[in-house]
């Protein structure tokens, strides 16, 4: 605003006024908008599933699904192809330069390599036991395989492909992020901790409790305003301060929640959640409001953000009925039944 303009609003009051008053009542990044299910790609396979990963530069969301990492065209949907030979994929990170993928295979208990370009793999290297989250840390150019039998993470130079550290946790981990500035967040899932790790000297620099947040799993980040989002059972999400380790709330989300999502664009925090919701939170103030829980399909519990469209991808599939109970495995899972295997699109209307 220059001179002139100031000089013609001291001199309009009723301007003023109404300018304050609509200043008053501007609505938030979300606005009015909801978000709402608008696509539905059919994969299908067999097998079961965990985490995927969207690369908005190049318009592909990498979907891990058993043996095998599925590779869609996020623009059409279809398949571009899959990184196959794979043994128990959990988690895929992307390097920063667009050449190379990192996929997290906990039935090997390896990072494995890939081009991103041809999708070949092109090196397999050693972790902990049934690596799980997996992390590109962009500030020093290092990925981090977070070893959930092994309650330690595997720290790999990219540019050697070798293990530069192992670091002992103080229990399971699940999902990690970074912050692009030195630092590596993981939750701790058996022990309801955030780790806070320097990724420069890799070790544990903090080990935050997260009060009231039971089994955190899903984790995303706001590096601008120092917040993380770690998603919980008994229907919580942790909003953590990242400098200090404070709980600054713990808005209400669905049941069954393992991933989580932040849209900087938008200022919204997101849970994928068992049930069948994805819970989106205002995440632009204090309050931290729960604006919409999307009903999405049931045991779509794991998402993807898209940070250049705020799409949002979810995976699920049908199910049959579970196996009779054994004292070897007293809770058995369902099976997924063959070719349902589904990305859902949520997107804002």
């Amino acid at each position: 605003m220059n001179f002139r303009q100031i000089a013609t609003l001291a001199c309009c009051p009723a301007l003023c006024a109404g300018i304050a008053l609509a200043l008053l009542h501007a609505p938030s990044a979300y606005g009015q908008k909801t978000y709402s299910v608008q696509g539905k790609w059919a994969v299908g396979g067999e097998g079961g599933w965990d985490y995927l990963t969207a690369d908005s530069a190049a318009h592909r969301l990498y979907v891990t699904h058993g043996a095998r990492v599925e590779v869609l065209d996020t623009t059409t949907g279809k398949a571009v192809g899959a990184i196959t030979g794979l043994k128990g994929t959990h988690g895929v990170a992307l390097d920063d330069s667009g050449k190379f993928g990192y996929i997290s295979d906990g039935g090997a208990n390896a990072v494995v390599v890939f081009d991103r370009g041809s999708l070949e793999k092109v090196a397999s290297i050693a972790a902990g036991t049934n690596p799980d989250g997996i992390v590109f840390d962009p500030f020093t150019k290092t990925v981090w395989a977070f070893n959930g039998r092994s309650k330690d993470v595997t720290v790999i130079d990219a540019a050697s492909r070798k293990v530069i550290a192992t670091v002992a946790l103080p229990g399971k981990p699940e999902f990690p992020t970074s912050d692009g500035k030195g630092n590596i967040f993981d939750n701790i899932e058996d022990k309801n901790e955030i780790v806070r790790l320097s990724a420069k000297d890799p070790k544990i620099t903090a080990t935050w409790p997260l009060a009231g947040c039971e089994s955190p799993s899903g984790m995303a980040i706001d590096v601008a305003g120092n917040r993380l989002f770690s998603v919980c059972d008994g229907k919580k999400m942790a909003v953590v301060d990242s400098n200090t380790g404070n709980v600054l709330a713990t808005p209400a989300i669905g049941d069954g929640p393992d991933a989580a999502g932040y849209d900087s664009k938008m200022k919204l925090a997101f849970s994928s959640n068992g049930d069948g919701t994805l819970t989106i939170v205002d995440a632009s103030g204090s309050s931290y409001k729960v604006l919409q829980s999307l009903t999405t399909e049931p045991r779509a519990r794991t998402m993807a953000l898209d940070a250049a469209t705020g799409k949002v991808y979810l995976v699920t599939a049908k199910f049959g009925p579970a196996p009779a109970a054994t004292a070897e495995n007293p809770r058995p899972r369902p099976s997924v039944l063959p070719n349902s295997f589904t990305v859902l699109v949520a997107a804002h209307n």
